[in-house]
């Protein structure tokens, strides 16, 4: 059967525009989707890299001005890879003009900004047209089928929640100055890049909101070369330095709805530890653990078993009965980290399709966005808590 086709343009072509174009490419070759999706055209501000990209990406067009973008009738969805600075206008402008949106996290650079495309959103869903978040973490088959076994009450009464969220590509103090170094540009550091990922997967596997924090944000390297060409892009180091106006390392705690206890970290200076997004929950009956470096594996503690049996056992999630995996291989043979921007994709055109909000929503963005302001207001007070603010805007979830 022929699907009507879907249009989709993109914004952005660094590391996120790479991930987004696989899943493009490859989500309708092993889902069976509702529509066609077509790689239309990819947008970036420099012509000769954007034309490469194109090329190297498998989209059809380039084009250098995404108003040009949201005005072409052949255009349904805008995909936001783009620096965060950039959301808001991109994401309110696609979606006043009828076209969906998925943007990636975190949703804006302040909560302002994440508040105006909530409302946008909200306008645009009541017309018919979708806008979700790309917190593609939460598709990680390990991360979904936690979310099951919580849900199903495997682990009992939920206590606690860790999550920490361990890079060290920032461990060279003489490494280049980039864009995610730039508060005006990406929002904030670790806190906003990776400890985003933190509190939207342990709200999405517990099913429950932070209400409040406590932490501390440092930035440990405080000024580093800018490159010979442009900061974030390829060229030589200069002489010149730039300065680093993002935290370096996030600490807090938090309590989650339910009295439950948790405690975060995310750092992008954690020697040695490369993609190290560590998640464990542990309940009156049970736990669960899972660390993206081993992301085909979730670790679970069953605490009714013989006291002589206890243990956590290895679960492989690779089996045709977990989430998303029927897709893809025979039993037993892992993904990687592209496979959930495809199964991101799926869900989209799915909901879409069906009329039904795809989450996470705009809403749940803007929700992730008030904690991260709370960290951001704990630390710069030195107040021992900081509630999450909970106005009507994150209630139409």
């Amino acid at each position: 059967m022929s699907r009507p086709p879907f249009g989709v343009a993109l914004v952005g072509y660094g590391f996120m525009g790479a991930a987004h174009s696989q899943a493009w490419r490859v989500a309708p070759r092993f889902f069976d989707l509702p529509v066609e999706p077509r790689m239309s055209v990819i947008v970036g501000r420099d012509l000769a890299r954007v034309e490469a990209a194109a090329d190297r990406f498998g989209w059809a067009e380039s084009e250098t001005d995404w108003r040009r973008v949201i005005e072409r009738d052949d255009i349904d969805l805008i995909d936001i890879c783009s620096p965060g600075a950039t959301h808001v206008e991109i994401a309110i402008a696609a979606l006043e003009a009828g076209k969906h949106v998925l943007c990636e996290k975190p949703l804006a650079n302040t909560v302002d900004e994440a508040v105006r495309m909530a409302d946008a959103a909200r306008r645009a869903a009541a017309r018919g047209v979708y806008a979700m978040v790309g917190f593609s973490y939460r598709r990680v088959p390990a991360i979904t089928f936690a979310r099951d076994l919580v849900a199903a009450g495997k682990i009992g009464e939920l206590r606690q929640v860790r999550a920490l969220y361990l890079q060290d590509w920032l461990v060279d103090a003489e490494g280049p100055m980039t864009w995610r170094l730039d508060k005006d540009l990406a929002g904030s550091g670790s806190l906003g890049d990776i400890g985003a990922h933190a509190i939207d997967a342990v709200q999405f596997v517990t099913g429950r909101r932070v209400q409040g924090v406590s932490g501390i944000l440092q930035t440990l390297v405080n000024e580093r070369p800018l490159l010979g060409e442009s900061i974030g892009l390829s060229g030589t180091a200069s002489r010149e330095r730039g300065l680093v106006t993002v935290d370096d390392v996030a600490l807090f705690t938090g309590r989650l709805e339910g009295g439950v206890l948790g405690s975060f970290e995310a750092t992008r200076y954690a020697t040695g530890r490369k993609n190290a997004f560590r998640l464990e929950f542990s309940g009156s009956l049970g736990a669960i653990a899972f660390d993206l470096e081993r992301m085909n594996e979730l670790e679970f503690y069953d605490g009714t078993d013989p006291a002589g049996l206890r243990g956590f056992r290895r679960i492989l999630v690779t089996e045709p009965e977990h989430p998303y995996m029927a897709a893809w291989w025979p039993t037993g043979h892992g993904i990687g980290y592209e496979h959930p921007f495809s199964h991101q994709v799926r869900d989209l055109l799915v909901d879409i399709a069906a009329g039904v909000q795809p989450r996470p929503s705009f809403d749940d963005g803007l929700q992730v966005q008030r904690v991260l302001a709370a960290v951001e207001a704990s630390s710069a007070s030195g107040s021992s808590w900081v509630a999450v603010d909970d106005s009507p805007e994150t209630q139409r979830q």
